[in-house]
């Protein structure tokens, strides 16, 4: 199952500008997607968690309301924290588009910020220098502002080579280390090479597989709330 998913995924990068259907059978646009239009609602005075990323985040594919932030919020609902989850993930974004939206996110005062991102950086193959710089400057940007901030980590599949690959998670625990940060070491934990949570772009997780999803950020986000 794994190198099916592996496979997949190295497809993902030389598609991830294409057009692709949504939930809806509709035409979704490119993979990067602009942050839609809010709706009108009550003013929720709740401390924020924002989960900041890409398409994992956004929920790509799934269901409105079937993406981990919203399993998240029921997570947290259920074990009576007082906290409102902001989803804002952008499919297609890589760690350069997220530093590029820092300070919107920075706008929103949140408590605490999941910070995921990475995996279009190494699907493209972009310079792990590169990937490691805009994180820090992201984690750093955000802690200024008085945000606590939890790592989600990300791998890549074998094809992309053991040296590459090394250099890639490395990333993620030697910026924890640096900053005394939370991390997930693997977002997709549990689910990722499992087809029966998997979308069946190998990419994203179906509804139940943001369900596990969320589960394994609350396991490191609870002693935070």
């Amino acid at each position: 199952m794994k190198s099916i998913f592996f496979l997949l995924a190295a497809l993902f990068v030389v598609g991830c500008g294409r057009e692709r259907p949504n939930a809806q059978g509709q035409d979704a646009g490119p993979a990067r997607q602009n942050a839609p239009e809010p709706s009108a609602q009550p003013a929720d005075h709740r401390a924020a968690v924002v989960a900041f990323g890409d398409s994992l985040s956004a929920g790509f594919g799934a269901d409105p309301g079937k993406s981990y932030p919203d399993f998240l919020q029921n997570e947290i609902d259920a074990d009576g924290f007082r906290y409102r989850v902001v989803n804002a993930g952008i499919s297609g974004d890589t760690t350069t588009d997220g530093l590029e939206r820092v300070g919107t996110i920075i706008a929103l005062k949140p408590a605490i910020v999941i910070l995921e991102f990475g995996g279009n950086d190494g699907l493209r193959g972009l310079p792990v220098a590169a990937t490691r710089s805009n994180l820090e400057q992201m984690i750093l940007a955000l802690r200024k502002a008085g945000a606590k901030v939890v790592l989600a980590g990300m791998t890549l599949p074998p094809n992309y080579g053991p040296e590459y690959i090394r250099s890639f998670e490395a990333v993620y625990r030697d910026l924890a280390k640096k900053y005394h940060l939370p991390l997930i070491p693997f977002l997709l934990r549990g689910v990722g090479g499992n087809a029966s949570l998997m979308q069946r772009d190998g990419i994203h997780p179906t509804a139940e597989g943001n369900r596990i999803v969320a589960r394994n950020v609350m396991q490191v986000l609870q002693p935070l709330l």
